[in-house]
């Protein structure tokens, strides 16, 4: 026989998000859903290609793959805002190609990237001071630095762990990024201590720093899940995600 049934609107009445994620990354994916796991909130993740080695060629070679990976997104969704998850890449393409990309899909979404999502994270909390760590290589870390110092902010200490492999800055313990927090914190007054990179794994340890600093502290994935949901229209205050959320 033959059911009948009735349809509604889907799984994201209050917001649809769509994040890119590097084929590489391992980190990305659980820290946002955590983040948007909020009620009639949808997140679709699509993957694009990347090699484990971080270079700026190899940064750049995405920009060309992005409307591919963008286009396996589901594509009768309405996206309200869609992420590209990498802080590297969008510093040496530009958070305006990236846009870019992604709108040749999706005309109709806003996109953020986690540099855009930083710095305006670091706007709406007002802090100029910005204690600086990555897990870049010198070239990659330095690009970034010019860019923040490029969007007003002034870089008072920098800290790198200098790994140009993905997979090692997956592996970064946490207790790692916390003494890193520390010892960048310490060796000059800031207002804030950035974290740079998708693939390092700052959420849970974000209150800790920030406890143990007495600054904010904002981290890539953090700054990106923030920036969509308030791009989409949801001010939620949140716990445990530090004080960006707040």
């Amino acid at each position: 026989m033959k059911l009948e049934f009735d349809t509604d609107a889907g799984i994201g009445t209050r917001a649809t998000l769509g994040v890119v994620v590097l084929e590489t990354d391992e980190t990305l994916e659980p820290e946002i859903a955590r983040m948007a796991d909020l009620p009639d909130v949808a997140l679709y993740h699509t993957r694009i290609p990347m090699v484990n080695e971080i270079r700026p060629e190899t940064l750049a070679r995405m920009e060309a793959d992005l409307p591919a990976s963008v286009k396996m997104l589901p594509g009768a969704l309405d996206f309200d805002v869609i992420g590209y998850g990498c802080t590297s890449a969008s510093t040496v393409i530009g958070s305006e190609r990236v846009a870019r990309a992604i709108q040749t899909v999706f005309p109709n979404a806003q996109v953020t990237d986690p540099l855009a999502a930083l710095i305006a994270a670091g706007k709406h909390l007002g802090v100029n001071r910005l204690g600086f760590i990555t897990p870049y290589v010198p070239d990659v870390s330095a690009r970034m630095r010019q860019k923040l110092e490029n969007a007003g902010f002034e870089i008072t200490a920098f800290g790198s762990f200098e790994e140009g492999d993905d997979r090692v800055v997956a592996r970064i313990t946490e207790d790692a990024i916390l003494a890193a927090a520390e010892t960048v914190a310490n060796a000059a007054p800031c207002d804030a201590i950035v974290i740079s990179c998708t693939n390092l794994r700052c959420l849970r340890v974000i209150p800790e720093i920030e406890s143990r600093t007495g600054v904010a502290a904002l981290s890539s994935n953090q700054a990106l899940g923030w920036h969509m949901l308030r791009l989409s229209g949801i001010t939620d205050a949140r716990e445990g995600f530090g004080q960006l959320f707040q």
